[in-house]
């Protein structure tokens, strides 16, 4: 019930979640289980890991460290962003539901907003010295594999095949 592209950059991941939850569905029609599927959406705060890169915990850590902030393209690309804290009480009042409400059920923020602008915002309330860089690959993927068939051929020749 949606415009999906099961052959995309994130493809694995989006049909992923839409096989879970078909798979839940079928559990529940086939064996009357009670379920409630939810749907997060970019939750953040306290406890992220530093390393997770997720877009906020990347942001935070280049500004406090006075990195540059790393923005893919022009950053005009828009997020929501859940705090952990909403999240679980979103969770807790799913669960509270009667057994009827199964979902799916999107818990995030309706305010959505540009990384861009995320970036300065953490540049701002971090008191941060960092830059914004924007950043684009510049090779593409022909002379990338050619650069990579080449580094396998001088390095490993006996997993070459003979031609």
């Amino acid at each position: 019930m949606g415009n999906v592209n099961p052959i995309g950059l994130r493809s694995c991941y989006d049909e992923g979640k839409r096989c879970a939850e078909t798979l839940f569905f079928d559990y529940r029609r086939q064996h009357g289980l009670d379920i409630k599927v939810a749907r997060i959406f970019n939750t953040y705060g306290p406890r992220m890991h530093h390393a997770d890169g997720r877009v906020v915990s990347n942001f935070i850590v280049q500004a406090l460290r006075a990195e540059p902030i790393t923005i893919y393209g022009e950053g005009r690309q828009t997020r929501s962003f859940c705090y952990v804290d909403d999240l679980v009480e979103g969770f807790i009042r799913f669960m509270d539901t009667d057994e009827g409400v199964t979902g799916p059920l999107n818990l995030g923020n309706p305010g959505e907003f540009s990384i861009l602008e995320l970036a300065q915002r953490i540049i701002d309330m971090s008191g941060s010295p960092s830059e914004i860089l924007s950043w684009k690959p510049r090779i593409q993927l022909e002379e990338g594999l050619a650069r990579t068939i080449d580094y396998f051929r001088k390095r490993l020749p006996e997993l070459v095949a003979p031609v």
